[in-house]
């Protein structure tokens, strides 16, 4: 979809949204979003979950409990590590356990939960993904069992296998290895794996190895190029082999191709681009610039910037800036969702805080049932009268800076995030000193919340001293110095936010 007046048909706007759902129905990986306890309720589970036997609907209703579906002998172990975790305060961990389906087989899942606190720090949502491990836990249980029974579940394992000495180096590797990257065993033996990795990886490799070892048990993601140059996304199960006096021998792994799941989150991905402004619009005294990088392959981020007129006047820019809560598929059909009611209503008579507030009431229909809200910042700029006025919705304040006198405004005004209160009544401001050289700055948490690998934030002061040594340059320009910046201060470490920006710059 590209920039102007047009904007998504309700009925282009379902297609997308059925895509975006099959792509998650037919993914081995279930979504899932819960209450801590002492009353855990299952808020959201992604329809795969039919997988088990089970429908979402009877699983949120509480037809169905999710304990129930966990074995007997597994309840009290789960039950105590999720206290065990709410008591240290963990924010993300992973627990493997078995579950019975409806048709009374036993399947082991992996667990991966991360949590989310209030200002106070208390839990308020437990939210990740459930994942089918059973082969690869009998596989394991196996490989304990019998090193000839090792070698031959190794052998015709589907996942890759890879034996590394403590020096991090080849020892040995199975045919599912060698088909995944394209090489020999002999071509493989003494080679690291580092030497197979992307130079992406290799930077988080190169940044996070030390913290990575120091755990027994292991999982991330990486890239390795195949020997004939084919990028090949893997999803590593790492763990550490010791001898009987806990000495290191040396690390084991098992690696799965994850090429045909990101290719289908890549479309997924593709998609929301595509909803992204390309390229901004071209009006007389305007500089334009944004862009919005997911943490993961898609993201619930969002901007937009329209060139529209009201009542016959000059053109007018029209600029929105959102940030909807959570990450993943569910936050991007949101994103979507938010995008096309932003179009809608942009373009109808009324000021800009009745934009906003029609805005609200239509997303609070698709977020009240999910859970989720959406903190905006809105805003119309006329050039020629040098005058702005916005919208805050929850959102963090806009930047002004005033290069002739060397300081920010920051555009500051009540009101709360869309989708929680329905008949909630925005403020609209006005700032009317847009001169030359003035440079507007919009973005989301993702760029000055970003953490090095010390636990270092990035902060809004380095953000400030970015725009204001750059002020000088295009819109563009103090885009990518912004992005550039970041990525230095996290040194290889992924970002766990998406990062969006729109710069505007007032010109003669």
């Amino acid at each position: 979809m590209k920039a102007g007046i047009d904007f998504c048909e309700p009925d282009e706007l379902r297609e997308q949204l059925r895509m975006a759902m099959k792509i998650v129905e037919q993914s081995p990986v279930i979504l899932f979003r819960r209450t801590p306890l002492p009353t855990p309720r299952l808020l959201y589970v992604s329809e795969n979950i039919a997988r088990f036997g089970y429908t979402a609907d009877e699983l949120v209703s509480g037809q169905v409990d999710w304990v129930d579906l966990v074995h007997p002998d597994d309840r009290d172990r789960l039950r105590d590590e999720v206290s065990s975790h709410a008591e240290n305060g963990t924010r993300n961990y992973q627990q493997i356990y078995r579950i019975r389906t409806r048709d009374g087989d036993t399947r082991w899942v992996e667990d991966t939960t991360t949590t989310e606190h209030d200002a106070d720090g208390r839990i308020t949502h437990y939210q990740g993904i459930v994942v089918d491990v059973t082969e690869r836990q009998e596989a394991e249980e196996r490989l304990r069992k019998s090193e000839t029974k090792f070698r031959r579940i190794v052998e015709t394992a589907a996942e890759g296998f890879v034996l590394l000495d403590d020096d991090m180096r080849i020892v040995d590797v199975n045919d599912a290895y060698c088909r995944m990257l394209g090489y020999a065993r002999h071509e493989l033996i003494g080679k690291r794996p580092y030497d197979l990795a992307t130079a992406e990886f290799r930077r988080f490799l190169d940044a996070n190895i030390k913290r990575l070892l120091n755990r027994d048990y292991r999982v991330f993601e990486g890239m390795y190029t195949s020997k004939r140059g084919r990028r090949v996304p893997v999803l590593i199960h790492g763990n550490t082999l010791l001898d009987e006096n806990g000495r290191r021998l040396g690390h084991v792994g098992f690696v799965t191709d994850l090429t045909e799941q990101k290719r289908s989150l890549m479309v997924a991905g593709d998609v929301q681009r595509n909803l992204m402004p390309q390229p901004p619009p071209r009006i007389n005294g305007l500089d334009i610039a944004g862009n919005s990088v997911p943490c993961e392959e898609i993201g619930g981020d969002y901007y937009d910037f329209i060139e529209i007129r009201r009542d016959e006047r000059n053109p007018l820019l029209a600029v929105a800036v959102g940030d909807i809560s959570g990450h993943g598929v569910d936050s991007a059909l949101l994103m979507a969702t938010a995008r096309a009611v932003f179009r809608n209503h942009i373009f109808t008579p009324g000021h800009l805080s009745d934009v906003v507030a029609g805005m609200n009431r239509t997303l609070l229909k698709d977020f009240g049932s999910l859970n989720r809200f959406m903190t905006l910042f809105a805003m119309e700029i006329d050039p020629v009268r040098g005058a702005l006025q916005w919208v805050r919705a929850g959102h963090d304040p806009a930047l002004v800076y005033r290069r002739e006198q060397e300081r920010f405004i920051e555009l500051t005004g009540p009101g709360v995030p869309l989708g929680i209160f329905g008949n909630h009544t925005f403020a609209q401001n006005t700032f009317h000193e847009l001169t030359a050289g003035t440079v507007i700055a919009l973005g989301t948490d993702g760029i000055w919340e970003a953490h090095a690998r010390s636990g270092e934030m990035f902060g809004k002061a380095r953000f400030r001293k970015i725009i204001e040594h750059n002020a000088g340059q295009t819109a563009a320009a103090i885009l990518e110095e912004v992005y550039r910046e970041v990525y230095r201060f996290l040194g290889g470490t992924k970002t766990e936010d998406d990062i969006t920006l729109v710069i505007v710059k007032i010109m003669e």
